[in-house]
């Protein structure tokens, strides 16, 4: 979903609903709160489906990841293990 490309869509679609709300009532005022109403509706919409993308690539990056070894079992040993680097270690002077 690109952002620019929705938000066009989205436009488009508000004045088609403004125009058609407004033949069917054809007061101003109530096509305005209806419209409104509308673009809330989208973009709340837009918002829950975003959600959705981020959780389910969360999801299947967490169920691909090759090895859930906890931070406290990993050494800086060669023993096979694997090595955390010292820039992800907790402190500023890391030797």
């Amino acid at each position: 979903m690109f952002a620019p490309r929705v938000f066009v869509s989205m436009i488009g679609a508000l004045m088609a609903f403004a125009i058609a709300t407004y033949v069917l009532n054809g007061s101003l005022v109530s096509t305005a709160l209806q419209t409104l109403i509308c673009a809330v509706l989208m973009q709340v919409g837009y918002f829950v489906a975003v959600v959705f993308l981020v959780w389910k690539e969360a999801r299947e990056r967490r169920n691909l990841s090759p090895s859930k070894v906890p931070v406290d079992s990993v050494s800086n040993d060669n023993s096979g293990k694997v090595s955390i680097s010292r820039l992800n270690r907790p402190g500023h002077s890391n030797p």
